[in-house]
């Protein structure tokens, strides 16, 4: 796109308030992760893309993105370091500069698309820039579509949400009524009064959940890894999701918990471990003044499941129990949770390693334009649907700190499974079998109640064998079922431990 024609407009906004404030526990969570990248790395950027709705004309759409800037503080705020710490420091004015791109004869949400990537290719200057970037794309002078790149600081999925709502009523004329709850005011929540007492018993839990967690999931002997080391694989599954969607209806449990409990029943089957440990990716929005919240508010909840026998019918009820557990305690002052995890992690001897993960990023939890299948729930008619199943590489990168993470995409029509895996533990033809093996498993589970010792032949998985000297890791004086780890060998294999 470099020979594409480009100039430039500049919007100048001026909101309500600016001010500083301690960073809120969904922008210390992000913060944190920041931090683990190397500098200028964009990882944890966001590319993002709107239409232009109607017949708009350049300067609607600025007024659009000035009004944008205005309601949501979010989306003008530095991060700086202090000697008291990380503070927000929201700006009540500016100026951003947004690039106008004749979008040629492409389509201008394509066109819009690509843009966003470039925009979200690069770091962000947290301390001295907005984060935000913008490009609009023009069709015949006409604006038809606008691209961004966001830093995670100023959004999560959720919020993405909230701006998108805001979108569309701007560009018709309308003006929201104006946002009651900001990061500053999250901030102040969570130190004082019910959002401090919820933090406190989401700590209790984690202690409780941590105490009896195997040290690590993946406690075998390391393989030769790619390089770079971490990779992620997507699998693009019509089948999967018609497959959940039936299955949550027949179970009364949501699609999310059938994956969710369907992933951690394929890493038991791989590692030999009966409790499975993850963390979920917590959206934090059940709570009214959250869910309106323009800002990241995403934090990480801990999934426990035993697996001790049964069928994958009697664990998914009890893993969507235990989900919906997690997402309740997954609002926390995330640097105390560290402080109390190394504690823990020195009482146990050793690192408790917590690098499995979910994270649906569906909008709204659901995939609105799967196909119909006739007869509905019809298990010929679904299995016939794996033949529409392709898999595709979709990133690879040196350090990631995840050694398996399961993620849903956002497409409405398929279900978009990935996952990003540690090559040391989990080798690209593992990644493939578990990634197939979620398909295989709910697809069979329509035809007939799967039991769990059946898992591992039935998906082609080959479970770990541990040499001489690697034992399982054990999960802790209360729930010590497991063996101990050997004393003539390594305890815990290294891992990139969350």
């Amino acid at each position: 796109m470099d020979d594409t024609p480009r100039r430039t407009a500049v919007v100048e906004f001026a909101g309500a308030r600016g001010g500083v404030a301690p960073l809120s526990w969904g922008q210390a969570s992000i913060w944190r992760l920041t931090t683990w990248r190397p500098d200028g790395d964009p990882y944890f950027n966001m590319p993002w893309t709107l239409p232009v709705y109607g017949r708009r004309d350049l300067d609607s759409v600025l007024l659009a993105l000035r009004r944008l800037f205005e309601r949501h503080e979010s989306l003008r705020t530095n991060f700086r370091r202090t000697p008291g710490g990380m503070v927000q420091h929201v700006a009540r004015e500016g100026r951003l500069t947004v690039r106008l791109v004749d979008g040629g004869p492409a389509k201008p949400l394509t066109t819009a698309r690509r843009l966003a990537a470039d925009l979200a290719s690069t770091a962000f200057d947290y301390e001295t820039a907005l984060p935000v970037r913008c490009a609009i794309v023009t069709i015949g002078g006409r604006p038809r579509a606008v691209a961004f790149g966001l830093s995670h600081l100023a959004a999560d999925g959720g919020a993405l949400d909230l701006l998108a709502a805001d979108w569309r009523s701007l560009l018709a004329g309308n003006d929201p009524p104006e946002p009651t709850w900001q990061p500053m005011d999250q901030a102040t929540f969570e130190r004082e009064g019910p959002g401090a007492v919820r933090g406190e018993r989401a700590f209790q839990y984690w202690r409780a959940t941590l105490e009896k967690a195997p040290r690590s999931l993946f406690d075998y002997p390391p393989y030769a890894p790619e390089s770079p080391r971490y990779i992620r694989v997507l699998m693009n599954s019509v089948a999967l999701g018609v497959a959940a969607e039936t299955l949550a209806a027949r179970w009364s449990v949501s699609a999310a918990s059938v994956l969710t409990t369907a992933s951690a029943v394929l890493l038991s089957a791989l590692t030999g471990h009966r409790r499975i440990v993850m963390q979920l990716i917590g959206a934090n929005r059940h709570d009214p003044r959250i869910g309106v919240l323009m800002g990241p508010a995403a934090q990480d909840g801990i999934f426990a499941l035993d697996l001790p026998g049964g069928t994958l019918a009697e664990v998914t009820r009890i893993g969507h129990r235990q989900a919906l557990t997690a997402y309740r305690h997954a609002h926390y002052e995330p640097l105390g949770l560290m402080a109390m995890r190394e504690e823990l992690g020195r009482e146990r001897g050793g690192p408790i390693d917590l690098s499995a993960y979910f994270n649906d990023t569906r909008s709204g939890g659901e995939w609105p334009e799967l196909p119909t299948v006739e007869p509905s729930g019809d298990p010929a008619a679904i299995a016939a649907l794996t033949g529409r199943t392709t898999f595709a590489p979709a990133g690879s990168w040196d350090h990631v700190d995840a050694t398996a993470q399961f993620v849903t995409g956002q497409a409405r029509h398929t279900c978009e499974l990935h996952l990003l895996a540690d090559t040391a533990y989990l080798p690209r033809p593992t990644v493939h079998t578990l990634l197939r093996g979620m398909e295989t498993l709910l697809v069979r589970a329509v035809a007939e109640d799967v039991p769990l010792d059946a898992v591992a032949g039935l998906c082609g998985i080959t479970p770990i064998e541990r040499p001489p000297g690697w034992e399982r890791s054990q999960t802790g004086p209360a729930g010590d079922t497991e063996q101990a780890p050997a004393t003539s060998g390594p305890v815990v294999a290294e891992v990139a431990g969350g």
